[in-house]
């Protein structure tokens, strides 16, 4: 088993937290909004011991990197932060999986820097150009960055609207709330980055996607499981991708859980994708 090398990053005043592991065709993991690089392939060593360079990073003020001192967490600081760790690595072009706000961040970057993007794998995104955030729905990421400012991992999970989840998921998605969201170092910027994500915008129009010309995956879950990341949603980002390929769980019965919850195999999607890519 290849060993894990820390990875220390500077970007935009802050230093970012990464790690590499492994030799080959190089994969970056992008995680989503309150989580930790852990939560991208779901703590999975399939890459790694199939011949691929990893690299993983807690995006800024996440996991152990630093907080922003100008409270900076929209979309352009994230492709920002995804430059530098490139950059960092010796990293010309790579392969991109990224998860949510992972995912938005990995498609504002191939957007900015086609030369630099093999591949990309946009794991259950959620923004829709043309449907912005209402009042209510902001509210409700302002309430779970007041949770978790006031009550910690318990005020966040409170103030998370687990009844919306169906039964058969709810135990689950609390627990893997209550782990990821124990591995920051800075819970407070977490909370800061809760309030300022949402309200950023990684592109404009959906037809800017058009423009993505990369083989590409997009990995969506069905909305019984994920309510948060619309199916919809990631119908929409492959059809508007050329040559997209839409993979989703299959329906029930029995219920599945998401690809996006199963990292061994999403790795292994990750692993035929990169077969595709020009690297």
């Amino acid at each position: 088993m290849p060993e894990a090398a820390a990875l220390m990053i500077p970007s935009g005043g802050v230093l970012l937290s990464g790690e590499e592991v492994g030799e080959g065709p190089p994969i970056v993991l992008l995680h989503g909004l309150t989580a930790t690089r852990r939560y991208v392939v779901m703590g999975s060593r399939v890459l790694e011991r199939c011949g691929h360079r990893v690299i993983s990073y807690d995006a800024r003020g996440h996991g152990r990197s630093q907080a922003p001192a100008d409270g900076a967490y929209g979309y352009a600081s994230l492709a920002g932060d995804l430059e530098a760790v490139l950059d960092e690595a010796g990293v010309q072009r790579a392969v991109l999986a990224g998860a949510s706000m992972g995912a938005h961040t990995a498609v504002r970057f191939a957007l900015d820097h086609a030369d630099r993007v093999a591949a990309l794998a946009l794991i259950t995104p959620a923004f829709e150009p043309d449907r912005p955030l209402s009042e209510r729905e902001l509210a409700s990421w302002d309430a779970l960055a007041q949770g978790l400012r006031e009550g910690g991992v318990e005020g966040f999970v409170q103030a998370y609207d687990l009844a919306a989840v169906p039964e058969a998921w709810r135990g689950t998605l609390e627990t893997v709330l209550r782990q990821r969201l124990a591995g920051h170092e800075h819970p407070e910027a977490v909370a800061d980055a809760l309030e300022a994500v949402p309200r950023s915008r990684p592109f404009e129009a959906m037809d800017e996607l058009a423009g993505i010309h990369v083989p590409c995956i997009v990995v969506a879950s069905r909305d019984a499981a994920d309510p948060g990341h619309p199916l919809a949603v990631g119908e929409r980002w492959a059809q508007t991708i050329p040559g997209a390929e839409l993979l989703v769980e299959d329906a029930g019965p029995p219920q599945r859980s998401p690809i996006a919850w199963q990292g061994g195999a999403l790795s292994r999607i990750l692993i035929a994708l990169t077969e595709r890519a020009d690297l």
